[in-house]
């Protein structure tokens, strides 16, 4: 339906000209009409304006509107000749810019203002000569060659998106969406509302759309495009209305593409909230690629190690992969795979850390596999440190592998000391420096452990920098301290000497190991004591002890104090090294410290076992010599004093005695000299 303007201005005398405008009208208006302007100045023109007014019709002068006896009358006295000049016709290239603004939203707006039997409303569509006389036509509001047309058509536009999200509205609370969600993403889809309109304005092309106004053409596109329907769906699937904005904004119109790659995710095991997040980090271009093309490349990460149920895991963490081509991907895989990986380690690293393959960029990558070179570590050691722990891939050089170096050489650390680190717990290299390592270090020269100390024990345990400071390490030591026996000045040198015991736990390994000792009859001071000469005590498993001592007391009849004198006799092996060398001493004869028993190399206790038994022949010797000169000055006293006996009968008196003190003196001797050895030898 068109609508038509005609606009009667007023011209020297005998001009009469009239401007027609034609606009486009919603087609359920059935309104047609045209505004009069009747500002000569003449009474005859005033006089024939009010008869008109007054209802003297004539096929000259039409009735331009009916209204109710009030308005009439109204307009009776606004054209009676007593009434005051009205102003003349503004220049048309000088309406204010708030009636402009007014006259295109009136034009443009698929909203009009309620209007009542009866209202008198200026440039209303049911007035047909009340606004004319003091507004211009719409097409006045555009200046041919000017600066003002193109704010007015950005004006245009934007009131043009309005109406298409009003339409977008009216569509998703027919689809029983609430008031806020509605707004709250209609809000975050102008890429897909600015596409409505241009479909929409295409659509004037069509035959069938000729002569239809614009809510309805877009009205159409809305519904064709089947937005309402993948709105739900894509909220079914546990996407928040910013992602489904998006993803909208994305699809550029298409949003068929949208449920396809949806789909095809599903079909790679990608589970719940994480559709949303491939579907918004795959990439910009990622619902312009065909399925074929995925699924090529899903293949080929299969073929390398990557097993198909671990395939939705990897894209869900790591989307960026979809969006490359196959040939990055092939670089990618090969990167890895030219560091001596094989296939399972690949596999097992791209499902350990998915971004290690797609995350980062090629000269990134290849930046930190140098820098870790320089550590001194080859190229297949650098693939089998990414193999266990692709997490270094995340890593900054400068903002965190640098510092962390640095403050490690003032620790005094080596840089060989830095490569066992980094080999043993690369965890370490990913940690901050600020936040994590350098709070642990001044709690240690709290406690009275020098720097280099610290730097020792850092390389002699390098997982004690991943463990928390207030839930691990603090606690461990109020423990040792608290209820081990171990003193204040003793425990800078346990954690020093012993850091491991920085990672037991406390009720599953100390206070098990700490009831075990104090059951043997071991007082806390005592104990804390053997601590502090031998720290790991407490990491022992009891079942392990158990043996250990029973055979110390029982079979070889040790006393306690043996076992608290030298603590390291339960780190050694009964089988392997207590029995054996406990046999070698029983075989021998010979008795010596558990110290001296059971530390040294074999070579070195088979040298001091042959200076036992040696001492011992000696010591024995020394005293068989001392009881024959004995013997012989008691066979000259005997002779003295044997006055009346035959010479026969004193011989064979002297050697009687002489023969039963010796072998009593000899037993005697014997004896003593094996207890005189063992007190020696401790």
């Amino acid at each position: 339906m068109m609508l038509h303007f005609s606009l009667h201005s007023t011209f020297p005398p005998g001009h009469h000209q009239t401007m027609l405008l034609h606009l486009p009208f919603p087609s359920n208006s059935a309104t047609s009409f045209r505004l009069f302007s009747c500002l000569h100045r003449s009474p005859d023109n005033a006089s024939a304006a009010a008869a008109a007014a007054a209802g003297n019709s004539s096929p000259d002068h039409p009735v331009l509107r009916t209204h109710n006896s009030k308005s009439t009358s109204l307009l009776r006295r606004h054209l009676s000749p007593q009434a005051p000049e009205p102003s003349p016709i503004p220049n048309q290239l000088d309406i204010p810019p708030q009636d402009r603004i007014e006259l295109l939203e009136t034009s443009l707006s698929a909203k009009r203002r309620p209007q009542f039997p009866g209202s008198i409303y200026a440039g209303s569509p049911s007035d047909a000569d009340g606004g004319a006389s003091s507004r211009p036509p719409p097409r006045t509001l555009f200046r041919d060659g000017t600066d003002g047309d193109e704010e007015m058509i950005v004006r245009a536009i934007e009131i043009r998106r309005k109406v298409t999200a009003e339409i977008l509205k009216g569509a998703m609370r027919k689809g029983k969406f609430g008031i806020t969600y509605i707004d709250n993403l209609v809000e975050r889809v102008p890429a897909f509302i600015d596409w409505v309109m241009i479909e929409a304005a295409a659509m004037k092309r069509l035959p069938e759309f000729v002569e239809s106004s614009f809510n309805v053409r877009a009205k159409a596109v809305v519904q064709d495009s089947n937005f309402v329907p993948l709105i739900r769906w894509l909220k079914h699937n546990s996407l928040s209305y910013p992602q489904i904005g998006k993803l909208i904004c994305m699809s550029r119109g298409n949003l068929e593409s949208i449920r396809q790659f949806a789909e095809w995710l599903k079909s790679t095991n990608v589970k719940g909230r994480f559709v949303g997040v491939a579907l918004m980090k795959a990439g910009d271009n990622i619902l312009e690629r065909g399925t074929d093309e995925l699924d090529e490349m899903v293949q080929y990460l299969e073929d390398n190690g990557v097993r198909r149920e671990w395939m939705g895991y990897v894209v869900s963490r790591s989307p960026q992969l979809l969006s490359y081509s196959m040939e990055e991907v092939k670089s990618r895989v090969a990167f890895y795979l030219d560091m001596g990986m094989n296939e399972n380690d690949f596999g097992t690293m791209v499902f350990d850390y998915p971004k290690a393959l797609g995350h980062f960029t090629m000269e990134e990558m290849n930046q930190k596999v140098h820098y870790l070179k320089e550590f001194g570590l080859n190229i297949e050691e650098v693939g089998k440190l990414l193999a266990f722990k692709p997490q270094l891939m995340s890593c900054s050089i400068d903002d965190r592998w640098k510092p962390l170096v640095k403050y490690l050489y003032y620790l005094g650390i080596s840089r060989d000391g830095m490569r066992r680190m980094l080999v043993i717990k690369p965890m370490i290299f990913c940690l901050d420096l600020e936040k994590v390592i350098a709070p642990k270090v001044l709690f240690f020269r709290d406690i009275g452990i020098r720097d280099d100390a610290i730097g020792k024990m850092l390389v002699k345990f390098p997982p004690l920098l991943t463990y928390s400071l207030y839930k691990k390490i603090r606690p461990v030591v109020i423990f040792l301290m608290t209820k081990a026996g171990v003193t204040e000045k003793n425990i800078a040198k346990v954690i020093a000497l012993g850091p491991e015991l920085l990672g037991c736990s406390i009720a599953n390994k100390l206070e098990i190991s700490l009831k075990y000792f104090l059951s043997l009859g071991i007082r806390v001071r005592q104990l804390g004591e053997m601590i502090a000469d031998f720290p790991m005590l407490l990491r022992y498993n009891v079942d392990i002890l158990r043996p250990k001592y029973r055979y110390l007391r029982r079979t070889m009849v040790r006393p306690l104090e043996d076992l608290i004198e030298f603590p390291r006799f339960l780190s050694y092996s009964l089988e392997g090294r207590i029995i054996p060398r406990h046999v070698v001493l029983v075989e021998n004869r010979i008795n010596m410290k558990l110290r001296y028993m059971l530390a040294g190399t074999d070579e070195e206790f088979e040298q001091r076992v042959k200076d036992a038994v040696e001492r011992r022949h000696n010591f024995e010797s020394r005293v068989s010599s001392k009881n024959l000169s004995n013997s012989f000055i008691l066979d000259q006293q005997l002779e003295r004093t044997a006055v009346g006996y035959t010479q026969t009968e004193i011989t064979y008196s002297n050697s009687q005695e002489s023969e039963l003190f010796y072998c009593s003196d000899s037993v005697d001797s014997s004896s003593s000299d094996e207890h005189r050895s063992s007190s020696l030898l401790h």
